[in-house]
């Protein structure tokens, strides 16, 4: 499960995967609006009660949300880190594995460049999966992303407990795991 968590939007996105072998399937995804909403408790009460209506509906095995960015707005990083908090709880209330992705990262792993547009990414994202024609906005965009991007570092060889110094490092780490 993939969550862009907002204090106004939330994207959500549920993806199956199987593996190396095969494209990985869109079950759900979409967003939740909060704009309508008065009072930020009410919005967070949202945010909680959305998330775990989908992962009751879905029973996803991980949870992967987007990690704050250090942004110049101190009053919206605080709503977007309650926001993202309410949506962990859930997911931790119902003992799902949860990993947090910077947004950069994100962008890097399915464009290669951490400066990708959400454009870009949505493109992209449409030639690894089979997407519904319109998307209802770039936050469920996000959130397909989120969950592919994990769907992606999960796939990756493992490097053990250090950095690699270098492809060789890599490569001695990494005993047939290349193609």
């Amino acid at each position: 499960m993939g969550i862009d968590p907002g204090s106004n939007l939330m994207g959500y996105a549920i993806i199956r995967t199987t593996g190396k072998s095969e494209k990985p399937e869109l079950i759900v995804s979409g967003v939740v609006e909060m704009k309508k909403l008065d009072g930020p408790y009410l919005k967070l009460q949202r945010v909680f009660q959305r998330t775990l209506q989908v992962i009751d509906t879905y029973h996803p095995d991980e949870l992967a949300i987007e990690s704050q960015f250090h942004g110049k707005n101190i009053q919206s990083m605080l709503k977007l880190g309650r926001a993202q908090g309410v949506a962990i709880a859930a997911a931790l209330q119902r003992d799902i594995a949860i990993f947090e992705y910077a947004p950069r990262k994100v962008k890097m792993s399915i464009t290669g460049t951490g400066s990708a547009s959400k454009e870009q990414i949505a493109v992209l994202l449409g030639k690894f999966m089979m997407l519904p024609p319109t998307l209802s906005s770039l936050d469920e965009t996000d959130a397909i992303a989120i969950a592919f991007c994990h769907h992606l570092q999960r796939e990756l060889p493992s490097t053990g407990d250090a950095a690699c110094k270098n492809w060789s490092d890599f490569v001695k780490r990494n005993p047939g795991k290349l193609v």
